[in-house]
């Protein structure tokens, strides 16, 4: 049964729906009201505030830590400097993907690594040799999102000096309230944004403080439904629904290099050694077999669909993690694996792994659509990702 994070008494006491899930063990919130619609307009049009504390973390120290995570991550770490963020992934042997997290240097031989699944074994596996510690502070530090336009001044009105000139995919040590806590330029909705991490015991005082400075901002507590929106806007994958680890692939099929899910950018082939580096190698010299992209679905075809069973055409409730096949020429070319209405874009899209001789932005397929029970295709283009990429979250 999931237990509470830190933040728990706050977000029980908020969530009216009575809509959970299980994350990781956690009681996560699906979404706070009946519908997540004001939960995702705070996220493009002022401020969410989201309980992220079921992720993984890990804390790694000692002389040898940056050689570690250089041995087991594709990024070059020792070019990272302190008080950088780094997206990256780690993959296995063959050049397959684990996981993808994030690393954050905090000082010259201190780190904090997240990862959406366990993965303290394969880090101390990988250690072997090295002066490092590693740590799993999972249960002891908790952490809260808040992203959106006015997440700046949310952080300025009630955080130390700095935090409002923090760049993008920065970290840095600071307070708010009082409470000892690191701020970092990231977050999961591709939009401004930040994440603040705080020891598990300071929890309920930094939502406090968080909510008293966020309420002339309208600051809204916001699920995980809204959260799923947002990320496929951003074109932002998510494990077990984009991609499946290949610890827990059955067959081969199901295993993904970096360059077939989109991180391709994030492999540096010519660093130190490093886990999967000559089967990357191979790979990014033949190229990959499938790639992620997007997919923009033609609303015509949504209306003709449902015009010819006597339906209106009907907009998804939430965002679909349920993977449909894709055609060309009425042959499978992929999978649609998250599917969403853009309230934004005003548009349906979809992120896809397909075929790399389709994968060019503008080719036409279709993707299959149920409709009335039925099995039908729509047509989809092919779009670049992310779609939605506002200057903001950058400046």
């Amino acid at each position: 049964m999931p237990i509470g994070t830190a933040f728990h008494s706050r977000t029980s006491a908020l969530c009216e729906s009575m809509s959970w899930r299980d994350w990781a063990g956690y009681f996560a919130v699906s979404s706070y009201e009946v519908h997540h619609d004001r939960e995702y307009n705070a996220i493009r049009n002022a401020a969410a505030i989201i309980d992220v504390s079921p992720l993984f973390k890990y804390r790694l120290s000692g002389k040898d830590a940056t050689k570690l995570a250089d041995r087991v991550l594709t990024r070059d770490v020792p070019r990272m400097a302190v008080g950088q963020v780094a997206y990256t992934h780690w993959c296995d042997g063959e050049g397959k993907v684990i996981d993808d997290g994030t690393l954050s240097r905090l000082d010259e031989n201190l780190y904090r690594w997240t990862a959406a699944e366990p993965t303290l074994r394969w880090i101390r596996m990988n250690s072997l040799g090295l002066q490092v510690d590693v740590e799993d502070v999972s249960d002891r530090l908790a952490a809260v999102a808040l992203q959106g336009p006015t997440s700046r001044a949310i952080l300025a009105a009630c955080a130390g000096a700095g935090v409002e000139r923090l760049k993008y995919f920065r970290v840095l040590s600071t307070r708010i309230a009082g409470i000892p806590v690191d701020v970092s330029r990231t977050g999961y909705t591709g939009d401004l944004g930040y994440e603040v991490w705080v020891e598990r015991g300071q929890a309920e005082a930094l939502w406090d403080a968080l909510m008293e400075a966020g309420r002339p901002y309208d600051i809204t507590p916001t699920g995980m439904l809204a959260l799923d929106v947002a990320r496929i806007e951003a074109g932002l994958i998510l494990l077990d629904v984009d991609y499946v680890s290949c610890r827990k692939a059955l067959i081969a099929s199901q295993k993904y290099s970096p360059y077939e899910i989109g991180l391709g950018r994030l492999v540096n082939l010519d660093k130190a050694l490093y886990v999967g580096q000559e089967a990357l190698r191979r790979e990014a010299k033949a190229g990959p077999a499938r790639q992620l992209v997007g997919l923009d679905v033609d609303w015509q075809d949504v209306e003709r669909l449902h015009d010819e069973a006597g339906l209106a055409p009907q907009l998804p409730a939430t965002a679909s993690r349920v993977s449909v096949p894709v055609y060309h020429d009425g042959l499978q070319v992929g999978k649609a694996t998250s599917t969403t209405w853009s309230p934004t874009l005003k548009k349906m899209i979809a992120l896809a792994s397909v075929a790399s001789g389709v994968a060019a932005p503008g080719s036409r397929l279709q993707m299959e659509m149920t409709v009335d029970h039925q099995r039908r295709k729509v047509g989809v283009t092919v779009a670049k990702l992310p779609f939605f990429d506002p200057p903001r979250k950058r400046a």
